[in-house]
């Protein structure tokens, strides 16, 4: 490749990278709304949300709450819907009985699966709207933005 074909990227004075910031971060924000609400007709976001913490492992209600960052009282009805729907299961702490474990059901996997589902096809669809140069560039900035997000 000769020089003159070879495109040169010059750093970013601070208040292009500040703007480059934001518009990442609105972009991010739109991305993860639209595909979080393609699939309320499964579950409610927030309930995913919590369910795939509990994919994870079992937690407390006040443990959710802290990862979540809502209020122990929030996180509370939140997993009494769940348990409801019959996603969740609360079983009592083997060292302290006054302490509630939750814990995932079958059908709430099932219903992460399909959800999981559901939203990689919308987002496969819009991907594969885009030509072929565009994918790659996405193909890039989805590393960029893991490292981004690791920090």
């Amino acid at each position: 490749m000769t020089s003159d074909t070879t495109t040169s990227y010059a750093a970013l004075r601070p208040s292009a990278v500040s703007a480059l910031a934001g518009e990442l971060r609105l972009a991010c924000m739109r991305i993860s709304r639209r595909v979080r609400y393609e699939s309320t007709d499964l579950i409610a976001p927030h309930h995913f949300s919590v369910m795939a913490r509990l994919e994870e492992s079992p937690r407390t209600p006040g443990e959710l709450a802290e990862i979540e960052k809502v209020s122990a009282p929030s996180m509370t009805r939140t997993v009494a819907g769940l348990a409801e729907l019959g996603y969740v299961e609360r079983t009592p702490g083997t060292a302290d009985k006054r302490q509630v474990i939750v814990t995932l059901t079958d059908e709430a996997r099932k219903v992460l699966k399909d959800t999981r589902r559901k939203r990689d096809a919308w987002m496969s669809v819009r991907v594969g709207h885009l030509d072929p140069e565009e994918q790659a560039v996405l193909l890039r900035a989805s590393e960029i933005l893991t490292k981004v997000a690791s920090e």
